[in-house]
């Protein structure tokens, strides 16, 4: 089959796959972008354009395209085991190896045990029977509610659909289920009242999740669930001493918590882990993205002493832990997350991060007074940018404006894909990105930025 036949043939069967996260109409109408090749923080499609890739594939790809450590350790775990399950105390020595490496690398609290899953949703979905598993351990059957936050994205499966916050992830699902709460979303600039300030925003939310444990009564909350900085949900950093105020309340009512650092692990704040940014003190800790620098699927469960005691013991009693998966440690992820986790320490890559972090948020924040963005937000290297009509929140253009998506389709026309999310873009590039590779990407965005100026011009003056 020559070249052009099997391209007609691909683009054929592009409609027998139904695409996560993407409107039927699309699926049906629209010719999908097709990436075929990657190479550092580039991408390229089938007819041989190039893109910087803004966000990293799905803020996964930490180490870019075709890092040849990465291909030599999945190419030389194939050849010598390309898989054995972790059931029934089995495992290979690999597994084993980033387990260990996992616990270690994790400072805020000691961790003791890993459970390893395949993505980010199922570390979520696993940390809701690994919580109810621990509190009927230790006789209190009660605590079964979950408290999350509103805006927030855990996952995809029915239990982290749930812990989400986001009404795309429920509607049609019949979610979210009944052991899930939400609390607010930490969004000081959506959310705060006039006048008062970040601090003042953290003590109302730290206030209203304390009234809402009170109402569902403690007895009955097993754990709150976070991310350090609340990522696909909006880029929302949280407003300043936010962690600091939520942490004692939950440990004053005896609930635990979930650091979700599925996004924010490995560098992308520039430390670390996202609770090394925030100093937060977690229970158990939700892992996957980076951990293989997008590689290979891979996510892990780090577990703190006190909840493995618990696990073990009670297990015991039922003659095995009753959870995991086919793949949950399996050899050739392990060998490529291993690997990345070297390359993050001898590169150094959070304190890259930390170095030309600064240059990324400065370079775009300078652009915030453009007079339809109404908020530049980030952190590290990742930051959302959303456009509004003026500088308050209420001020949306009209949905059929589409703004976001006219600015998304000039960016990729300059040669960026960025992620769009309602009225907002998103952007965490690769943790390797140098300054000339920023420079490049804030060029792309200011072009970009003056074309969905003048749209916006031209939608009111006919308007």
């Amino acid at each position: 089959m020559g070249k052009d036949a099997a391209k007609d043939e691909a683009l054929e069967q592009r409609h027998n796959m139904l695409s996560p996260f993407t409107a039927g109409w699309q699926m049906v109408k629209v010719e999908p972008l097709i990436i075929e090749k990657s190479e550092g923080i580039y991408v390229y499609d089938t007819n041989g354009n190039k893109y910087l890739d803004a966000l990293a594939g799905l803020w996964n790809n930490a180490l870019g395209g075709n890092e040849p450590r990465l291909v030599e350790a999945a190419k030389k775990q194939l050849d010598v085991l390309p898989y054995y399950h972790s059931f029934w105390n089995r495992t290979t020595p690999v597994t084993l190896e980033l387990a260990k490496e996992l616990v270690e690398m994790f400072t805020q609290v000691k961790m003791s045990r890993v459970l390893f899953t395949n993505s980010g949703s199922e570390s979520n979905d696993s940390q809701v029977r690994l919580v109810w598993y621990y509190y009927n351990a230790i006789g209190k059957p009660h605590k079964k509610k979950f408290i999350a936050r509103e805006k927030a994205y855990h996952g995809s499966t029915y239990a982290s659909a749930s812990l989400s916050g986001l009404p795309n992830l429920h509607k049609g699902f019949d979610a979210p289920a009944s052991f899930v709460v939400h609390t607010d979303c930490p969004h000081y600039w959506r959310n705060h009242l006039p006048g008062e300030s970040e601090e003042d925003f953290a003590t109302r939310l730290a206030d209203n999740l304390e009234k809402l444990i009170l109402k569902e009564g403690p007895e009955n909350i097993a754990a709150f669930i976070g991310e350090p900085l609340m990522a696909a949900g909006g880029v929302m950093p949280p407003p300043a001493t936010y962690w600091d105020k939520i942490q004692p309340i939950l440990k004053k009512y005896d609930i635990l918590l979930i650091a979700d650092e599925v996004v924010c692990a490995f560098g992308r704040l520039g430390t670390m882990f996202g609770c090394d940014y925030y100093n937060i003190k977690p229970d158990l800790v939700s892992m996957a993205k980076a951990l293989s620098s997008a590689y290979m699927p891979i996510g892990a469960v780090l577990v703190s002493e006190k909840i493995s005691d618990a696990i073990l013991k009670f297990s015991d009693q039922h003659g095995s832990l009753g959870h995991g998966f086919t793949y949950s440690g399996h050899p050739v992820p392990c060998a490529v997350a291993l690997e990345a986790l070297h390359i993050y320490k001898e590169r150094d890559i959070p304190g890259h991060v930390a170095k030309v972090s600064p240059h990324f948020q400065k370079g775009l924040h300078k652009l915030s007074s453009s007079p339809v963005i109404g908020e530049i937000r980030g952190t590290g290297l990742i930051i959302g940018v959303e456009f509004k009509d003026g500088k308050r929140p209420e001020n949306t253009f009209p949905a059929d404006w589409g703004v976001s998506s006219y600015f998304a389709d000039k960016c990729k026309e300059e040669g960026m894909l960025v992620r769009i999310s309602g009225d907002a873009i998103f952007m965490s590039p690769t943790l390797t990105i140098t300054i000339e590779e920023i420079d490049e990407l804030i060029t792309m965005f200011e072009k970009a930025l003056k074309a969905t100026e003048k749209y916006v011009e031209s939608k009111k003056k006919s308007g």
